[in-house]
């Protein structure tokens, strides 16, 4: 179906979704657009394919307007983190670059090292990211193996819990401003614990007020029928 010249949408606001795994936040999106039959649709922060929970759509032209308020909202995940191997792209989905041993640890020394990335931190942007230099997404750049140098930004992080689950293995839940990139706070939390890893699994639990257990699944979107879906849209409210 062609989404060209379509009108504005039946109705104006958000919609939540839990985005499920291996799913881009595009993709969704390109469903929404389908079963909403309209194109005016933004959202208020991707997620990575791996990564599974809330994707806030705002749908039509005055929840659009409000995208920029959405984008800057706090935001709280939960998170795995795999120790002892590295992958280029620090989640499940990339290629394994280094390994190194896992000292043993204690629960005491996994909550220190996360005390250590408490409050505002300078962390390691991945080069697997959509940030972009000179108009080209990193990842792009990543992809063709063009060399970057390593870029930073400072971020607000507050860990709510880090549990040592495996010798190997470290469940976390932080809470954690606009521009955190969960996988580098992985990666520097291994880091602290004298080895690397990467993150086996994230979702994203809440976005500013929101909350995914408000969320519409997002694996029944495809068979869903427009006005079905369009009782999910709510209003704006930032």
């Amino acid at each position: 179906m062609s989404l060209k010249n379509l009108p504005e949408p039946q109705k104006s606001g958000l919609l939540l979704i839990d985005k499920p795994a291996d799913f881009s936040s595009h993709d969704i999106i390109a469903v929404c657009r389908r079963v909403l039959k309209t194109k005016k649709i933004g959202h208020s922060g991707t997620l990575d394919p791996m990564a599974t929970g809330l994707l806030i759509l705002l749908i039509g032209r005055e929840a659009t307007k409000q995208q920029t308020a959405f984008l800057t909202l706090s935001k709280t995940y939960c998170a795995v983190l795999k120790l002892g191997t590295e992958t280029d792209t620090w989640d499940a989905h990339g290629d394994e670059v280094n390994q190194l041993p896992v000292p043993p640890l204690t629960q005491a020394q996994v909550e220190e090292a996360a005390k250590k990335l408490s409050g505002l931190i300078r962390q390691p942007i991945p080069f697997f990211s959509a940030k972009k230099i000179g108009g080209e997404h990193m990842y792009e750049l990543a992809r063709k193996g063009k060399e970057m140098e390593r870029r930073y930004n400072e971020v607000s992080v507050e860990w709510r819990k880090v549990q040592l689950t495996k010798p190997d293995e470290i469940e976390f839940t932080v809470h954690c401003s606009c521009g955190t990139y969960v996988r580098s706070l992985g990666f520097l939390l291994a880091q602290k614990l004298g080895t690397t890893g990467h993150l086996t699994a994230l979702r994203r639990l809440e976005i500013g007020p929101y909350s995914v257990q408000n969320a519409f699944d997002g694996n029944l979107l495809k068979g869903c029928e427009t006005a079905a879906l369009y009782a999910h849209v709510e209003p704006v409210n930032v």
